[in-house]
């Protein structure tokens, strides 16, 4: 497998060191990752999370606009709908007022008789009532023609207005997806960024949360609120302009409720914001224990920890139903209270309004209009706080997305890379020079270190756990950086390449195998950097004894398998990614207890294909059976850090000292009255 399509894991010979950088990583503010991922921690910046996700949304600005200037036309139309509506009762009250008239008075009596009539008589509130309607024929009822017309203008303004609010929602869809669509892809590249020490101090669930649901959470928040937010805001100035047109009292009176409306949301949105961002970091860490659990559960089994586990889970989804039940309670309350407000205020005008038609200062289609637009009015007021609740939990998502974009990413390649042996082809020389790395500032692991691994030379690191045997491989292909010194290859440093040109010279075969969901074939040809004939192919599978148990399956290399490879045993699954290895063609190998999965019999015959394999290549072996490296050019053997011996198998034996204790301790075996067999020389 070439470095293109390396899959890592976490160095098992440094699990003390990166534990304690783990667990500074989580003590808060004051930790490594200044509390990174633990969002419920910290206050959300929930204005400056807007404007950035605005500066997101930036290359939609056209579309904003449009969607924008569609609104404003819905809007208008909308807001005229009322006063028309409006018009048509009047025509339908003067029609009934001159009807009522026509049986006391001779028809087509002028009004203004018939108001002098009234007052005469003392009736000066339905006098004053009479001359202010404008448009009354004494006997003549209701104009059919022109109720139509009105009725008819009324159904066209509410026909365009609803066209272009379809419009408005279409656009904003399409603005909002083009916006998630960058946002992953500035996530799917944040990834490839970032270093593998960030991975390794974060769960898998919760980074895999905030690429899935918090986006996904995001992207309903603004395809439901932005559009919606616009036109509320529209609605709010254009009422209010008609209200004002209408009745000015009426208006003041309307707006005495504003500031009590918006009081009641803010003290709602203070308690519910925190809810809301307990929520979701309580889904991440959910789905982080689900991801494990799942993985896992073979050993979870295993190990009888079901109950454990699925206590674990009961107390995670405790805190997410606890936390999602306050948010959405404290948020709902929101929607009653400002429809309680709206009725308030129904009742105000409703009573305001009937006054002044008693007086004659409006008309009975003005005061039904402003009811329509007082409703209009608290509306947009009442769904701007019915969509705080939305908001607060849509912020709460794009801020964790925006920690992630955040996070530290590696050293970035040189402007201008240098390639070893000046572009042509790689020949494998790799010098550590006075290198030192720690995982944790305060407890150094490699100290000074110098090797030197020539061009076809195999080169094997031996010693026990927390050594640093894998460390220096992750230096080697740059997963980390090391502290001084430098990795040089074919007398190029490491870090004057790109990181793409170092890997794509590397092949690894880890420990832990990596296989995705697929077939077997596309599994053993990922990551090969040239066209292989179908020959070729068969000749790395049959030499790495892969072709036989493919044959077997019913799909044979056609066989689909999940990313866990479910259906193959460990040593099959450990066969495939030394055969992806062969096809690789690497001109540097790493092999990081590459036979580990395999049983003895395969061993010999992959140590075999290994052997080829590592012919005219240089080669690094990682091992604890040290059975598998008698035939390394140079054995390393390292303690805390350092390499405290090297030679070959024979002269390290004859040497006595920590290797031949390594080799002892494998291949010595009790006997009776307390003697040990000597090792195999």
């Amino acid at each position: 497998m070439s470095g293109g399509g390396t899959s890592t894991r976490t160095p098992t010979d440094a699990e003390t060191t990166r534990e304690a950088a783990r667990s500074g990583a989580r003590r808060g503010p004051g930790g490594p990752m200044g509390g990174m991922g633990m969002p419920a921690e910290k206050a959300l910046d929930f204005s400056g999370s807007l404007r950035r996700f605005a500066a997101v949304m930036r290359p939609e600005r056209a579309r904003v606009v449009v969607l924008t200037l569609f609104g404003v036309i819905s809007v208008a139309l909308t807001v005229a709908g009322p006063k028309i509506l409006g018009e048509a009762t009047n025509v339908i009250f003067r029609g009934v007022v001159g009807t009522m008239l026509g049986g006391q008075v001779p028809a087509g009596t002028p009004v203004e008789d018939v108001v002098a009539g009234l007052r005469a008589q003392g009736e000066d509130q339905m006098a004053d009532m009479l001359a202010g309607m404008t448009g009354v024929v004494v006997g003549r009822g209701v104009d059919t023609g022109e109720l139509v017309t009105v009725l008819a203008w009324a159904a066209g303004v509410y026909l365009a207005a609803f066209v272009f609010g379809w419009l408005q929602a279409r656009i904003t869809a399409v603005a909002v997806q083009n916006t998630m669509r960058r946002l992953r892809e500035d996530v799917e590249a944040k990834l490839h960024r970032i270093p593998l020490s960030y991975v390794d101090k974060q769960r898998r669930g919760e980074i895999l949360s905030r690429v899935t649901n918090d986006i996904d959470n995001a992207s309903q928040t603004a395809t439901q609120t932005l559009a919606q937010l616009v036109t509320s805001l529209l609605t709010v100035v254009g009422v209010l302009a008609m209200m004002f047109w209408i009745s000015w009292i009426l208006a003041l009176v309307a707006l005495v409720t504003v500031p009590l409306s918006v009081v009641i949301t803010m003290q709602i949105a203070k308690r519910s914001q925190p809810q809301f961002i307990r929520q979701w970091s309580s889904t991440g860490k959910l789905n982080a224990h689900i991801e494990e659990m799942f993985t896992g559960h073979s050993l979870v089994r295993v190990y009888g920890q079901q109950r454990a586990a699925a206590e674990t889970f009961a107390e995670e989804n405790e805190r997410l139903h606890t936390a999602t039940r306050n948010a959405q309670f404290i948020s709902g309350t929101m929607q009653p209270s400002m429809g309680f407000i709206g009725n308030l205020n129904y009742v105000v005008i409703a009573v305001v309004g009937g006054l002044r038609v008693a007086s004659g200062q409006l008309s009975i289609g003005d005061v039904q209009a402003f009811i329509q637009y007082s409703r209009q009015f608290t509306q947009p007021l009442t769904q701007v706080a019915s969509m705080m609740n939305l908001l607060q939990s849509g912020v709460a998502s794009i801020e964790r997305v925006f920690d992630l974009l955040d996070a530290p990413e590696q050293e970035p390649d040189p402007a201008r890379p240098v390639a070893p042996g000046d572009g042509g082809p790689v020949r494998g020389r790799v010098v550590f020079e006075g290198v030192e790395f720690a995982y944790d500032p305060d407890s150094p692991l490699i100290r000074g270190l110098d090797l030197t691994a020539e061009p076809g030379q195999t080169v094997a690191i031996v010693g026990p756990t927390g050594a640093g045997k894998t460390t220096l491989v992750n230096l080697l292909m740059r997963f980390y950086e090391v502290n001084a010194g430098r990795i040089t290859l074919d007398g190029v440093d490491t870090r004057d390449m790109t990181r793409e040109a170092l890997r794509g010279s590397i092949g690894m075969v880890l420990q832990d195998t990596w296989l995705f969901k697929g077939t077997i074939e596309d599994n053993l040809r990922y990551g090969v950097r040239h066209e292989i004939t179908d020959d070729e192919f068969l000749e790395a599978t049959r030499a790495t004894h892969v072709d036989p148990f493919v044959r077997t399956l019913p799909g044979g290399y056609e066989t689909e398998i999940d990313d866990e490879g479910t259906s193959l045993s460990a040593g099959e699954k450990q066969l495939l990614t030394i055969a992806r290895a062969f096809l690789a063609d690497p001109e540097i190998l790493v092999l990081d207890e590459a036979t580990s999965s395999v049983d003895t019999r395969t061993e010999v015959l992959v140590q075999e294909a290994m052997h080829r394999l590592r012919q005219g290549r240089t080669a690094f072996v990682i091992a604890h059976r040290l059975s598998t490296i008698r035939d390394a050019d140079v054995i390393l053997v390292m303690e805390h850090g350092d390499i405290v011996e090297q030679g070959s198998h024979d002269e390290l034996l004859a040497a006595g000292g920590a290797y031949a204790r390594l080799y002892a301790s494998q291949f010595a075996a009790p006997v009776s009255g307390g003697e040990e067999t000597p090792a195999p020389a």
